[in-house]
């Protein structure tokens, strides 16, 4: 069993994948034990509002744009066909039992510490699963002490590994009101990303 294939999970709406992303994933994919990164397109996340999100295959066909060049990543459409929403455990639970041979981590950003405690079975999830931490910038209101000592806590789990990955500030959400506005987006996306939304009407 020492040989599975090392698989990262990148969960997330990717509404729409952008080069932060990528970034990101290259860089987990080269500075640690990963041999191959999915980035898992969710159909809906418990805590997001679906209103604004394209279609699952719209969005799954941005990040296979996106990713035709990195051998290492794949694009996955695991949870399209799980119960909505998506719990990250049961999605992991899923993939175990159809890939035996594969193990596989988690990839998450720091602000998630705070809302951990809240996922399903996330005592679980620690026990089972190496979890790769990437940083964020934190706003002042993120400082407080109930975060400061639940992120200690989390920190100090032996399946929790932080990579000090750089810090890309680039937000979906931002994206799509600038898409919105006409404004230009081409330096934050994919060119394959790009070319596909400019030949669209989403977000608009």
């Amino acid at each position: 069993m020492e040989n599975n294939k090392k698989i990262g999970l990148f969960f997330g709406s990717f509404n729409p994948i952008h080069i932060g992303h990528l970034i990101l994933g290259n860089y987990i994919l080269e500075n640690s034990d990963m041999e191959e990164l999915w980035f898992v397109v969710s159909p809906q996340n418990p805590f997001k509002d679906k209103k604004s999100l394209l279609k699952d295959h719209n969005r799954l066909d941005m990040v296979q744009l996106a990713i035709k060049n990195y051998p290492k990543m794949r694009a996955s459409n695991v949870e399209f066909s799980l119960p909505v929403p998506s719990y990250t455990i049961d999605t992991l639970t899923y993939l175990d039992e159809k890939y035996p041979n594969f193990s596989f981590s988690l990839i998450m950003g720091e602000d998630n510490m705070e809302s951990l405690h809240k996922w399903k079975n996330y005592e679980l999830l620690l026990e089972k699963y190496q979890i790769i931490v990437y940083p964020r910038i934190f706003g002042e209101e993120k400082k407080d002490e109930v975060f400061e000592s639940l992120r200690r806590t989390v920190e100090q789990h032996e399946n929790i590994h932080q990579i000090n990955a750089p810090i890309i500030e680039l937000s979906a959400t931002e994206i799509r009101n600038m898409i919105k506005a006409g404004k230009n987006t081409r330096p934050m996306l994919p060119p394959e990303v790009f070319e596909y939304l400019d030949g669209s009407s989403f977000y608009k």
